[in-house]
Parts: C-alpha cells; structure tokens; sequence
C-alpha cells in the first residue's frame, strides 16, 4: 500500500513515530508494515491516505445483522434457553461453554421462583412481517448527494427495524407484539472517519436527524427514535469502521476506528500481542464508540481502568466540524477536558470515528478462584477492606444469595459420578462442617492476571483477608463459571417472555457506608411496589457489588417477575423500576455508573448534576449542534 505525500514527509499532525505500526486489511488479513520517522499526534484515516474508502476488516458482527443476530431478543441466532422435548433447560449451540448442556435444576427453579408453569407459554412473534413496519421516507435530494458519494446505505425494512431500538424491556416487548413506532427512514454505513463527515454536511444540508448507531445494546432508550421527529432519520450505522489503524508498541497506545466491536478489538490486538482489559459485559456486541458515549465500565477495570482511564484521544465529527485535540499526551491542563464533553454524550453531539486508547501486553498469567461468605455483611466488608487495601484483582464480583442460588440453578448436568460426590463433599464442608445457612450465604467470584509469581501473592493477600471476614475458598471452577455465566444470562430474559416472566437490569454506584441499606431498601421497596400494582407472584429481585473503588462499589440489580393476570405488564414495571431509582437516589446511589442515561432516566438528571449543571449540557448542545442534527433527545 503507497504511502501519501503527506506521510512520506513526515510532516504534518498525522505523523506517527517509528515505533508504530501501520495495520491494514488485505484479504481480511492483517499487515503490519512500519511507519516513517515523524513527530507524534494524530494519524490521518485511511480514506484520506488512499483517496478511496478503505475496505473495512472482517468483524465478527455482519452489515446485515439478521444474518447472525436475533431481531426481537438478545444476541446470536442460534444461542438460547430452551425446554426440551423432556421438559429439561438446556442452552443452545456451541459459541458459549455452556452450549448444548442440559441445565437440571433450572424448570424447577423458574416455577419455585416464579410461580410460571411451561403450560403457560406466551406467543411472540416468530419473523418480522415487513408490512407492519413504517415506510420509508427519505429526502430525494439528501439521497441523490448520498448516492453520489458511495456510501453504502439501505431502506431495506429489516435493516431499519434493527437500528431502531436498543435492549431495554419494553422495547423487546414491542417487537415481540409486533408493535412498530418511528424507526429510522434509512440506515448508511460509512467505512471510515471521511464518509462520516459527507454524511453529516449531507445532513446539515438538507435538514436531517441522524442517530448514530454501534453495537445496539443500549439499555438506556437511546436508540429509539423520538415519535414525534418528521425530518428524515438517518441510522449511521458505524460498524464497517472496524479497524485497528495503527499500533504504537513504544507507548502502548493504538488508534482504532468507533465501530469495532469488543470481541474484535481484543482478538485483533492480540494477534500483536496486546490487550485493552476492557471487558464489558456486552463486549461481544457493543463498540469502542459506545463504550466512549456512554462513559462505560468493563468487568476487569480495577487492573486497566474505566473507559475515562483508557482513552488517549477522541476524534469525533459535529455539525460544527472535528472536534480533536492536537497532540496524544497522557494529560493536559488546558482547562476543561473536551474528552469529558465527548464522552457520556449520548450521540446528542456528533460521532465518535476514531479513538486512540492505551494497551497493554497480553497478561502472562490468568487465575480464577471463588469465596463463599456466611452472609452478605460479611462478603461486604471483605470487599471494603480489599478496596481499603488496594490489592484489588481483576475482577472482584460478589452476589447476594438469591443470585448465588440463581446461578446454581444455571449449573449444567454434572459429568460424573466422581464429580459429583466433589460436589457433595464440598456442599456438606460448608453448610454441615463451618456452619454456613445455604440460604444466607453469598459467594464472590475473583479473576487475577499479570504475571504468574505475583498474582500467586495476589492471590494469597486477597484470600488471607477473605479468611478474616469468615471466608472460605470455593475453587476456580466456580469463579470461572460465574465469570463467564455474565455473557450469558441477557439470552435468559427472552425465554422468561416465553412463559409470562418480564425482567431487567439497573445498577448504580455508591459510597461503601450506604450499600447494605441501598441493597436491602430498594429489593424491599420492589416487593412493596409489586404488591401494591397487582403482582400476584413475589418478585425476583437480587444483586451483586460488581466494581469497587476507593470511595464506593457499583451495585448492579437483576429483577423479574410473573406478570400473568396483569393488563399492562410493561405500564406495571416502569412504575416499579422507576420507583426503585427513587429510592437508590434517595439511598445516595447515582443515576447509573455505566449504562447511561439515554431517554430512560434522563427525568432525574436536574436532580443528579444540578440545574446549573443542565445548563452547561445545553449550551454545549445548543453550540455545536445549533439546528438539532444529533435529535436523538437523550440526556436533555
């Protein structure tokens, strides 16, 4: 591939250091060939070096997403929780460890739980029927100027359907109704940061709303599309810009397009031998663009950080022009940070194209492990006294006992005898030996990495201060199994709407002294709204403490229940979830650590960062996107 003027100069602010690493995609490979000496700062995109789109790599998520992905519901086509021929659980193919396993205990768990009987099935909708979709209607002229540049795009009805909503509960709902709102009226890919800019000229043109779209699995509403919009919506969808453009191995930093998506960027990078450590639990689907829009969390972030901690630099593109900064330094003092303006925008202020974020090599070591706790109290305070310490691994996760009793029911049929009577000699250790309430309980699952001798000493410290607070070591299988449980039970909400069972997830963060009370006050506050509204079956509502901090954890909340003999299932649950925010906000919780706030709780933002505060958001707003382009209404 020819180098441009530019780069064989070495000048200007797109020149890299030797030390970096050119990536570019032949034939769905990755070729690495060395940079020119020149000064640091930003790279120029691939489009403008070549004068022509580039190729986007092969990423593991098609363009046309009905392809791989379900249309009403979470994830892979072929990934789901059925009941068998023989009335057993079991999960569906063969991405996940837990695929094609039969799951025992879990039909008796969901009807003790629940009260749901598998003679009680819902009906959904199997395929989408396009005629139920809205038309199309797009402005002629801003689609002449779109086919004169290129770029890809579609007004296919699948297409649209598909980037017109993200994953909360109601929204799921709707498409398994069949029930269809305002979608986008056309959907463009563009394959790098240039085409993103033609798009948005074309829109400030010609007047157009665009939503930006990554990996769509948002659970915030902020991917739907305001009914009330009647210029044309534009999905840009950021997907084929899904490379990694260049590695710089001297300051372990890479610079890699918004679209990519997480399995991808870490498959990618360690083919170089790199890693980002940022695992959220989406990461198969979600992108590194909505991880920046939404100030994002990812389950390893005590070793690498949150997203704020991994970003060097942000190139995005707003009615009013790029906004980049000059020069890729690991911190500046030149007054606010733009970043922070950038990221949790929401889509609100342009799209994100490229983003250079730090790395790091692939650990040498990887280390599960497990401990069981009499109580919650006490899983707790181990967890205080670890953050207090700042020994923290990789990941430090810890469920209360309804979801350590969740999980159990998740656990596959055993292989044999002799595992078996294990984990009978085990349960009898705990319970009948040290005395531990299997109904009381708790278990925090642990992941250490980096190098083997010390996290062989990491190891020990943690579990020397677990043994202080009554814990007992459980084992790596059960910490593996929980660690990788989390990429798999969003699929199980589609099976609980297959048998009248409506649930979701919220989390918060909050300082250490309040998360006992907010833990106990808000699943108290759940069971008293459910009650009150009609719910004939107690509810399910359980917890983890799933990243701490110095100051704080996140607390992130599972709840479900039968909605069965209710009217309005979906009316029902947003007054109970929008009551359990009150109270996690009058418990001292946030808003939301790292979902967001999209249209869903953007009523409590006044109240979160003050009237002022609001303020500072519109102006900004009202600046660089004076004519509402980015009309997502998220946030404000």
């Amino acid at each position: 591939m020819a180098a441009s003027a530019e780069e064989a100069a070495g000048s200007g602010p797109g020149s890299p250091s030797s030390a970096r690493r050119r990536l570019s995609v032949i034939s769905g490979h990755l070729r690495g060939s060395p940079w020119a000496p020149g000064r640091e700062g930003p790279s120029p995109s691939p489009c403008k070096a070549q004068g022509a789109p580039a190729a986007p790599a092969s990423g593991s998520i098609p363009k046309k997403r009905q392809e791989l992905l379900k249309w009403n519901g979470w994830g892979y086509n072929d990934s789901k929780f059925i009941f068998n021929k023989k009335g057993q659980a079991e999960f569906t193919g063969r991405r996940y460890r837990l695929g094609g396993m039969v799951l025992p205990t879990f039909k008796e768990w969901i009807e003790k739980t629940f009260g749901a009987s598998l003679e009680h099935k819902s009906t959904s909708r199997a395929s989408l029927n396009v005629n139920d979709v809205p038309p199309s209607v797009v402005n002629e002229e801003f689609l002449r100027d779109l086919i004169a540049t290129k770029i890809s795009y579609s007004q296919d009805a699948e297409d649209r359907v598909f980037r017109g909503h993200g994953h909360c509960l109601h929204e799921i709902f709707a498409l398994r109704e069949g029930i269809f709102r305002r979608i986008p009226d056309i959907v463009v890919w563009p394959v790098c940061h240039e085409d993103v800019v033609k798009i948005v000229e074309l829109a400030c043109k010609h007047s157009l709303c665009i939503i930006p779209f990554g990996g769509g699995t948002s659970v915030s509403s902020a991917l739907e599309c305001p009914e009330e919009e009647k210029r044309t919506i534009v999905s840009l969808d950021t997907s084929q810009m899904n490379r990694i453009l260049w590695i710089d191995e001297k300051n372990l930093t890479a610079c890699v397009e918004a679209g990519i998506v997480g399995q991808d960027l870490e498959k990618q990078l360690a083919e170089s031998g790199f890693c980002t450590g940022h695992e959220p639990d989406s990461m198969e689907f979600s992108s590194l663009g909505g991880w920046v829009a939404t100030r994002a969390s990812g389950m390893k972030k005590n070793i690498y950080g949150n997203i704020e901690d991994l970003v060097i630099h942000i190139k995005m593109v707003t009615p009013r022009g790029i906004v980049e900064k000059n020069c890729q330094v690991p911190r500046m003092s030149t007054g606010p940070d733009i970043h922070h303006f950038i990221m949790g925008s929401e889509g609100t202020l342009g799209v994100v194209t490229e983003v250079t974020i730090k790395i790091r090599p692939v650990p040498e070591y990887q280390k599960y492990g497990s401990v069981v706790f009499p109580n919650f109290e006490r899983g707790v305070a181990c967890l205080r006294e670890v953050a207090k310490q700042r020994c923290a691994p990789a990941s430090i996760r810890l469920v209360d006992n309804a979801q350590f009793q969740f999980g159990h029911a998740l656990k596959p049929q055993v292989a044999s005898i002799f595992t078996s009577f294990l984990d009978g000699l085990k349960k009898f250790y705990i319970t009948k030996f040290k005395g531990f309430d299997p109904n009381v309980l708790c278990v925090a699952t642990l992941l250490f990495e980096g190098d083997r001798e010390k996290v062989l000493q990491h190891e020990k410290q943690v579990y020397d201060i677990a043994t202080k607070f009554g814990g007992l070591a459980a084992g790596e299988d059960n910490g593996q199994r929980g660690y990788m449980l989390t990429f798999v039970i969003a699929y199980l909400r589609d099976l609980g709407l297959d048998y009248y069972i409506i649930g979701e997830s919220f989390e918060t963060s909050v300082p250490w002294d309040r998360v006992l009370d907010l833990c106990r006050n808000v699943k108290e506050r759940i069971a008293r709204e459910c009650k009150e509204k009609g719910v004939q079956f107690a509810p399910f509502s359980t917890c983890r403490v799933t990243q701490t901090y110095d100051a704080g954890a996140c607390v992130y909340f599972y709840f479900a229940f039968n909605y069965r003999g209710i009217s309005d299932p979906i009316h029902v649950y947003e007054q109970i979830e929008r009551a359990a925010r009150e109270e996690i906000l009058a418990n001292g919780g946030s808003l939301s650590h790292h979902h967001g706030v999209g249209k869903l709780r953007k009523r409590w933002m006044k109240e979160s960062i003050s009237d002022v505060g609001l303020g500072m958001l519109r102006s900004v707003k009202e600046y660089v996107d004076p004519n509402n382009i980015f009309g997502n209404k998220n946030l404000l």
